[in-house]
């Protein structure tokens, strides 16, 4: 499940947010309430992270690990490992993906979920898509007005 949504922030600074800053992202988002390291190092492949989030009114954690970075190509993917997702999901992989428009200012996100139901009566996960789509276009507003 693939989504791509503009946003006006640069590439590398929306990344780099992401990426180096995810304990702040509560400031730019009520949908996160904080982002804790358990291992490793942020924005390092094999790090784990404890997110708290809101989802749908109801606040919920998510422990991911970094399975891959680019830092050229602006592309984290994490794996869920505990969380809610999990009792629907056998496994579940989020990637961001940021890249500069080709044409005008700002960029583009695509947003890749993979995931294996398990079993075919699990919805797929368009509700938790719509959820991220907010987080980035909150995260890109909260961006713009660092500038």
């Amino acid at each position: 499940m693939v989504e791509e949504i503009e946003i006006q922030t640069k590439a590398d600074k929306f990344f780099m947010f992401v990426i180096r800053r995810s304990q702040q992202l509560s400031k730019a988002t009520p949908y996160i309430k904080g982002c804790d390291l358990l291992e490793g190092e942020w924005g390092k492949v094999g790090s784990i992270l404890l997110w708290r989030l809101v989802f749908d009114g109801e606040p919920r954690e998510s422990k991911d690990r970094t399975d891959a970075m680019n830092m050229e190509k602006n592309m984290i993917q994490w794996r869920v490992l505990e969380g809610p997702v999990m009792k629907e999901y056998k496994s579940f992989l989020k990637t961001l993906k940021v890249s500069p428009k080709h044409e005008g200012h700002g960029s583009v996100v695509k947003w890749n979920m993979k995931y294996e139901r398990i079993h075919e009566k699990v919805a797929h996960p368009e509700r938790l898509l719509q959820f991220f789509i907010k987080v980035i276009n909150e995260i890109d507003q909260y961006l713009l007005l660092e500038e």
